[in-house]
């Protein structure tokens, strides 16, 4: 794995939840360093993992298949898993795939929060 198949996540920890920003496009090459640090966050436990995608312009199938996974994680775990703050070419992505309908998805972090 070189520098460009590392994507940047800041992570936030809240009361209950823990927030996770992702900076980047999330493809093949970004989705396995995706998929680690969304495991690293869920193995803290939080009753609430928010993904929070407004700085993610892209995302492949990979970048789906990654989230797909936290969230039968999540639910194993009893937590709840959100996505808020999709830009409309990822947000196509969830509706084509009629992910839209499995997936909480919120407008922002405070929406997510609540949701």
């Amino acid at each position: 794995m070189n520098d460009t198949d590392e994507i940047r996540v800041e992570v936030e920890t809240t009361e209950g939840a823990k927030i996770l920003k992702p900076i980047g496009d999330i493809d093949l090459h970004r989705a396995p360093s995706f998929r680690f640090q969304i495991g690293e966050a869920q193995r803290a436990e939080p009753q609430r993992l928010i993904v929070n995608l407004v700085e993610v312009p892209y995302m492949d199938s990979s970048g789906v298949a990654t989230l797909i996974e936290a969230m039968g994680v999540a639910r194993r775990n009893g937590s709840k898993l959100v996505l808020c703050a999709m830009q409309d070419r990822v947000r196509s992505v969830f509706e084509i795939a009629r992910l839209d309908t499995v997936f909480t998805i919120v407008d922002g972090t405070e929406d997510a929060m609540g949701a």
